[in-house]
């Protein structure tokens, strides 16, 4: 006498009544955990215009700074003096060699500033430099 087996009419199923719990947390998750870099610009300046621009890809690699009309120098949140930037972006450097410079500088603003802050940057060794523009129509 053989015994069969009886397969069972029905299948088995994945429980989904806690996921959209678990989708939720992890929302909630990277929502809190993300971090947005916002500046507070007190340097006013209007970018100059350009016909070909490439945008970077990662921004976390990016420090600004920007160089006002009447030649007033902001690095983040703080504005500073010209002998200040070569301390500032070495630091930079040493906590990430990748690091970016991105000048958004006045388009009136003399080119003599512009000069003494390469200048400044060389000596940190942050050699990496982006200037900003805006797209020419």
């Amino acid at each position: 006498m053989k015994f069969q087996k009886k397969f069972g009419q029905t299948k088995p199923t994945i429980p989904t009544a806690s996921l959209p719990d678990v989708i939720f947390q992890l929302i909630l998750f990277f929502m809190v955990t993300t971090t947005i870099k916002v500046y507070d610009v007190k340097v006013r300046y209007i970018l100059p215009e350009a016909a070909a621009i490439e945008k970077i890809e990662n921004k976390r690699l990016v420090s600004y700074i920007w160089v006002g009309r009447d030649g007033r120098i902001q690095i983040d949140d703080n504005i500073v003096q010209l002998d200040d930037i070569i301390d500032i972006m070495y630091r930079k450097r040493q906590e990430n060699p990748n690091v970016i410079v991105s000048l958004r500088i006045d388009r009136d603003s003399k080119m003599g500033i512009v000069i003494d802050i390469q200048q400044r940057l060389r000596k940190a060794d942050a050699l990496r430099i982006n200037y900003s523009a805006l797209q020419k129509l």
